[in-house]
């Protein structure tokens, strides 16, 4: 888990206080989600809050715009979003990347689902997928379910594990 230090200076004792401030534990499957809105690729603003009974989220973060696994996971997504939908899954990607560079990847691959932009990491921090030290999440995906609870979590770097898991828990969850 990354430690983000926090400096307090006490003015009056002139003293040094270094505390460390730890980013949010990784949600569990049964957790209720935490909530998060951001901005996509076309500065729109996409709230959890707003998907939550009306659709299945599929909430996937990942390292960077066009890195090979990160290409072979949102393309992925892309081909799969058919069934997807079939199946009410709502596609929400999220890493550390600007908007204009989710624009430029959504662009060339056209990817048909909201990436969103996390440049300070505040969602990848509240689901605990930050690799330790670097502005960069983990390959980890979240099922969370029309109630908002979290119902699966994929964490493998291997993109086709998440496809495997992810369409597995769907199946689950359906037959619910």
């Amino acid at each position: 888990m990354k430690m983000n230090w926090m400096v307090v200076l006490a003015m009056a004792g002139l003293f040094l206080l270094v505390l460390p401030v730890q980013a949010a534990p990784r949600p569990k499957v049964g957790d209720t989600a935490p909530l998060f809105s951001g901005q996509d690729q076309d500065g729109k603003t996409v709230a959890l809050a707003d998907l939550i009974g009306k659709k299945i989220v599929l909430l996937y973060f990942y390292p960077k715009d066009f890195t090979s696994g990160c290409t072979k996971e949102a393309c992925g997504f892309r081909d799969r979003m058919g069934d997807l939908q079939k199946d009410n899954v709502e596609v929400v990607g999220v890493s550390f990347d600007s908007v204009k560079s989710h624009q430029d990847f959504v662009a060339k691959y056209k990817l048909n689902f909201p990436l969103l932009a996390d440049p300070d990491g505040k969602i990848v921090d509240l689901y605990g997928v930050r690799m330790d030290h670097m502005d960069i999440a983990h390959r980890v995906s979240f099922l969370i379910g029309l109630d908002g609870n979290i119902v699966h979590i994929t964490d493998a770097g291997n993109p086709a594990v998440h496809f495997e898991q992810m369409e597995t828990a769907i199946a689950a969850l359906k037959a619910k």
